[in-house]
């Protein structure tokens, strides 16, 4: 078995191999997509609202990320400079995400955020940090992009403020890709700047929280702080400091489509646990995202 340091990304300063960022992506965005389902749950057991659960899973992260780097020996310290941006990113990508999904339903909010994302950080990478928009990332995004359309776009109202959520679904593409830009642009692993950028994000969605409820309903305690405790845990303590170690070593157009697999474990994990059915579309538009994200791992 490895040790807990052999488990670890590199340490802050250093930079993974192009595989091995890769494989942290993948596991980043993966880990992301059973969050969908575990927030399904808490949305309909614990009286917490979206922005409730993006503040709770964020407070369960630090106390985790906390603990993580004490047990490998590591200063919990960070450049102000970057928890503060990418504090500030993750909270307009998150709390954007979650308007999109309420003004113009979970299909359009899925496609318009997950969608704009890699289209908004290849022109970014391509303009700030100057790198290839070679003919594979072109077809990878482009492949990604039909494959998150069959995944999600076929089902689902337009919600009650459609061009709202839209906007919304725009501005946190526009907050993720300052995570990713800036990440790159910084260079070298800044997972060590995780539990800061959480504490920065946190803050910031905490008005939002308290007006919408800040606390679970009684009933059933034990199972909202488990449920809160996974999420803390997997989509948010091991994804993010994993995306922010692996994207060190991935062009950003490429981290852009790896994350795409987010949407492709929520529908594997609500066909395999949750017992929906698989339509043909969803399966195509799986194997679409799948290939995309293969060809990235084969030439970059």
């Amino acid at each position: 078995m490895e040790s807990i340091e052999g488990l670890a990304p590199a340490r802050a300063g250093g930079t993974a191999s192009y595989g091995r960022g890769m494989f942290y992506v993948a596991v980043a965005a993966t880990a992301w997509g059973t969050g969908g389902a575990v927030a399904a749950v808490l949305y309909r057991t614990s009286g917490l609202g979206p922005v409730a659960v993006s503040f709770w899973r964020l407070v369960f992260g630090i106390g985790l990320l906390a603990g993580l780097h004490l047990a490998l020996g590591e200063r919990l310290g960070a450049r102000r400079r970057d928890a503060l941006v990418l504090g500030a990113g993750l909270a307009v990508y998150q709390t954007a995400y979650y308007g999109s999904i309420a003004f113009a339903g979970l299909a359009v909010g899925t496609v318009v955020t997950l969608g704009a994302c890699p289209v908004v950080i290849a022109l970014a990478a391509r303009w700030l940090l100057g790198e290839a928009l070679t003919a594979g990332r072109v077809l990878a995004v482009a492949l990604g992009l039909a494959g998150l359309v069959l995944l999600v776009g076929g089902g689902g109202s337009a919600g009650a403020a459609p061009l709202l959520g839209v906007a919304c679904g725009l501005l946190s593409a526009a907050g993720y890709a300052v995570v990713t830009i800036y990440s790159r642009r910084v260079g070298g692993d800044l997972s060590g700047a995780t539990v800061g950028s959480f504490a920065v994000a946190a803050l910031c969605v905490l008005p939002l929280a308290a007006a919408e409820g800040l606390l679970p309903s009684a009933g059933g305690m034990a199972g909202t702080a488990a449920w809160l405790l996974y999420l803390g845990a997997v989509p948010t303590a091991l994804a993010y400091r994993l995306f922010f170690a692996g994207v060190a070593a991935v062009p950003a157009t490429v981290t852009a489509v790896v994350t795409l697999l987010e949407p492709v474990a929520g529908v594997l994990i609500a066909v395999g646990l949750l017992g929906e059915h698989l339509t043909v579309a969803a399966a195509a538009g799986s194997a679409l995202t799948l290939a995309a994200v293969a060809g990235l791992a084969r030439t970059g």
